[in-house]
């Protein structure tokens, strides 16, 4: 844990923590010392994730929070101050998707997914600003996808919220660079999680197709973030601000 990546006395908020890429993100900060708040809507997978992270010997806490909500999101932030002293990441990770064609979705579908995947990082990062600016700097890690580079004719409401999550990163970046606040943003492929399951019995042949086009010839799993988001969460990463990282095996890279 020593050096550039030692995260021993920081403070992580991982949104939608507590399962799927979220947990494997914050697995990795607790590995590397770091304090962790897992925010979620399921509190009993909360609780389970509490205890995987406070295993490996760091302070855990469990926040229930509708993060597309203001009143929310000050709640929660307030929370974690309390109960951790400090905020110095964020990871803006909570997500969802509908799997409907754009003349099939519903307006009140197109709003769920957008303030779920892309309001909810606004609200969570300008209410996290004031206490990341006030420590001196931090870490911001938004989650888009490769549908932020991708089209999909499924799912016009995430990709639309995940190519916004790259544009809202970079307009971070440029304005917090002052405060000392990097702010970048990963872009995960297909990777073995609850929603990629589902996804794989919705459309035909999706696993096969997946596993052709990616050069590492496999599906990732939860635990390949680790890397990545201590990396980005750590004093490694200080010159590094604005960009936009696939993790997905190579499967962005294929023609």
């Amino acid at each position: 844990m020593a050096g550039r990546f030692d995260l021993r006395g920081k403070v992580a908020i991982v949104t939608g923590g507590n399962g799927g890429i979220g947990l494997g993100m914050a697995r990795g900060l607790a590995d590397s010392g770091a304090d962790v708040a897992v925010v979620g809507r399921n509190e009993a997978k909360s609780q389970a994730a509490v205890a995987d992270l406070a295993a490996r010997g760091v302070s855990a806490i469990a926040v229930a929070a509708d993060v597309s909500n203001k009143d929310a999101v000050a709640a929660m932030i307030e929370r974690v101050l309390e109960s951790l002293g400090r905020i110095d990441i964020l990871i803006n990770n909570a997500g969802m998707s509908i799997r409907k064609p754009p003349h099939v979705l519903e307006l009140e579908e197109w709003r769920e997914v957008i303030d779920t995947n892309l309001t909810s990082a606004f609200l969570c990062s300008k209410a996290a600003y004031p206490a990341l600016k006030a420590n001196g700097g931090g870490k911001i890690i938004n989650i888009g996808s490769m549908l932020s580079i991708f089209g999909a004719s499924f799912a016009p409401a995430y990709a639309a919220s995940k190519g916004g999550i790259v544009q809202y990163t970079r307009a971070c970046a440029c304005a917090w660079a002052p405060d000392n606040i990097q702010v970048n943003a990963i872009l995960p492929g297909w990777i073995d999680t609850d929603l990629t399951r589902a996804a794989r019995q919705q459309i035909d042949g999706l696993h096969d197709r997946v596993l052709a086009r990616t050069p590492a010839a496999r599906w990732g799993g939860i635990d390949d973030f680790a890397g990545i988001a201590t990396f980005l969460s750590s004093p490694a990463s200080d010159f590094v601000t604005g960009t936009a990282i696939p993790v997905d095996g190579g499967y962005s890279i294929m023609a």
